[in-house]
């Protein structure tokens, strides 16, 4: 399998590109509106044919790619289906795998970051977008967030993957790339096992932090899949 974790540095956002090395078809993972040219580029770089778009959730912080490499490659696009999203190609659900020639995605259903919140397993890693993040997790104070439920998601989901599971995730803003599932279960700050429900939900109460600044633009372009928005 061919593996591309991408930067975007206004929002710290990681893109993934998963390409099958036989059938040549390649699926991104959360792109960004305004690094579709980078994403093609590396496409083409590989020798890639993007067969699919896939979204983690509808996000707050930026414009996704999803219209406009539809427009320009002929993808299909799959968003959660608790998203609210009727521009999408197919709905992604917990127990429906998404094949890209011999690489298999398993969507998991995990709320908490946002009432829509998926992550994907493929093989030896998870793509966790923004419910786990490298010693953290997102933020549960708007678009019908819950603190209770990203406990729940990721002690039940998450936490009982293998350990050597390697953990990549929607945002890093430390410039960190991956860790393992073993390692947040040890040493995460919010949901390590030295921490209670109880804990994180005290956590989560008193983070303070500021109102996304791209929110009001970013969440209505992208239950339309960033249409009408290139950047």
């Amino acid at each position: 399998m061919i593996f591309r974790q991408l930067f975007e540095s206004e929002t710290s956002t990681y893109t993934y590109l998963l390409g099958d090395e036989e059938t040549r078809e390649a699926v991104l993972i959360d792109p960004v509106a305004a690094m579709v040219d980078r994403d093609l580029e590396v496409l083409e770089e590989h020798g890639l044919t993007l067969k699919y778009v896939l979204e983690t959730h509808v996000h707050a912080d930026h414009v996704a790619g999803d219209n406009t490499l539809r427009e320009r490659t002929g993808c299909r696009v799959g968003v959660p289906e608790q998203s609210g999203v009727d521009c999408s190609d197919f709905k992604v659900r917990e127990g429906e795998p998404v094949e890209v020639g011999g690489i298999r995605i398993e969507p998991l259903y995990t709320p908490g970051h946002t009432d829509d919140s998926h992550c994907y397993v493929v093989g030896d890693r998870v793509l966790t977008g923004d419910t786990l993040l490298i010693d953290g997790c997102g933020r549960t104070d708007f678009q019908n967030g819950s603190a209770g439920d990203l406990f729940e998601s990721v002690r039940n989901k998450l936490f009982t993957l293998p350990e050597q599971t390697l953990v990549y995730p929607g945002h890093d803003y430390n410039f960190r790339h991956v860790s393992t599932i073993g390692q947040e279960k040890e040493r995460n700050p919010r949901l390590g096992l030295s921490n209670d429900r109880a804990d994180f939900l005290e956590i989560m109460a008193n983070l303070d932090l500021p109102y996304p600044k791209r929110i009001d633009e970013a969440v209505p372009a992208n239950k339309q899949c960033g249409r009408g928005n290139a950047a």
